[in-house]
């Protein structure tokens, strides 16, 4: 096989669930890398693989509810770590939590997090995961038994186990989340982390004190009653993955199950809230 790769280049609007969705697809093709931008994200696949009518049936680029663009640039020998390398750069949330890749040096934070970004939704960088590590350094975690639900690179899992947790379910639907959070969490010496393949169908009865659940609002609303069944008496659930305007409809849902709400964090139009129960 030749060494030459096909980017494509897409531009989503919503980004973060349209990328996720659309990722989801393309993994179904001999797309091998994927690498989140500012409007969306690339798609890396190698030139002999493709074929002219690859993109033909993805369902996502024929919905009225996206609206998504992308260019293609033929690159020649992809050196993937250059490649992260030049993306990807260490974040600090609070001067507190650190996150950061292999390649970047150790900081003094009181939490240093190393994600390998080999697709970076999930490296703290989205608004929404930065607030859910805000909420996660505010709140006394220790001896929880955690939920991480949607964990994606197992960020917060990661530091809810730095912070005492334990132990701790990490649940997310896509393959390659899955198989990564597990490399994350042996990366981070993690120890009370299991991680699941699924969706909210495998909580079944089981229970938690901390709920953790950054997905989007269609999701979050559909799975809200098991979110408050599997919570314990004054448990925490913490929610983000969705805009200001759809506060009133997260809301709505989580006290007519009888949680109050605490607090909320707001970036960039993104938001997160806290209730317990």
């Amino acid at each position: 096989m030749s060494n030459i790769y096909l980017a494509y280049h897409f531009s989503v609007d919503p980004k973060e669930l349209g990328s996720e969705i659309l990722i989801a697809e393309l993994g179904e093709k001999p797309f091998e890398s994927f690498m989140e931008t500012e409007n969306g994200f690339s798609a890396y696949i190698q030139k002999d693989l493709w074929t002219k009518n690859i993109l033909d049936d993805i369902y996502l680029l024929h919905s009225p509810d996206f609206t998504i663009s992308h260019t293609i640039e033929e690159i020649e020998q992809v050196n993937w770590n250059e490649e992260w390398e030049k993306n990807f750069e260490p974040i600090d949330v609070n001067g507190k939590c650190h996150v950061r890749a292999p390649f970047h040096p150790k900081t003094y934070a009181e939490f240093d997090i190393v994600i390998e970004p080999k697709m970076s939704f999930g490296t703290g960088h989205h608004e929404t995961t930065h607030m859910m590590i805000q909420h996660l350094l505010e709140t006394n975690v220790s001896n929880l038994k955690t939920l991480d639900m949607g964990c994606g690179t197992a960020i917060l899992a990661i530091l809810a186990e730095m912070k005492g947790a334990k132990p701790i379910d990490a649940i997310d639907i896509d393959n390659w989340c899955y198989l990564n959070s597990i490399e994350n969490a042996e990366r981070n010496n993690c120890h009370e982390i299991t991680v699941y393949e699924g969706d909210a169908s495998l909580l079944k009865e089981n229970k938690y004190d901390l709920i953790i659940a950054n997905i989007n609002r269609n999701i979050l609303l559909n799975d809200m009653q098991q979110y408050v069944d599997c919570l314990n008496k004054n448990g925490i659930l913490l929610l983000s993955g969705f805009y200001n305007e759809d506060i009133p409809f997260i809301d709505e849902s989580c006290t007519e199950k009888g949680l109050t709400f605490v607090n909320k964090f707001e970036r960039n139009n993104w938001v997160s809230l806290k209730y317990v129960n």
